[in-house]
């Protein structure tokens, strides 16, 4: 499997864990000293993988047993080296998000090592 395409089941990864609210999802797709910040319309938030996670399990009933749409497009995935730099967008929680990633490679595994995250709308 390419990198490209191991990426991109991480990143699947993410996305059923922030849909189904499960936490064990989010930590398997994100590097455990990752970093989750960005803007919401109350302001600036950051956050380390537990509390993301917490964040992401406390969503209940999850956005997939509420009917919630769903919708996830990588706009584009640049690979050097252990190092990838990929931005998405996606549905979640009513709004639409676009999110930017750094991805590092430990151990031949993708993880996600930074979020940056904007609310479109």
């Amino acid at each position: 499997m390419s990198d490209k395409e191991l990426i991109n089941n991480c990143i699947n990864t993410y996305y059923e864990g922030c849909i189904e609210s499960d936490p064990n999802k989010i930590k398997e797709a994100f590097d455990e000293n990752a970093m989750i910040s960005g803007y919401l319309p109350d302001g600036l938030h950051e956050m380390n993988l537990d509390e993301f996670a917490g964040f992401v399990d406390a969503q209940k009933p999850s956005p997939k047993e509420k009917g919630d749409k769903e919708f996830l497009e990588v706009i584009s995935c640049e690979v050097v080296g252990d190092t990838a730099i990929v931005q998405i967008r996606e549905a979640y929680l009513g709004m639409i998000f676009v999110d930017s990633f750094s991805f590092l490679k430990k151990n031949d595994t993708w993880r996600i090592y930074t979020k940056l995250f904007h609310v479109e709308t």
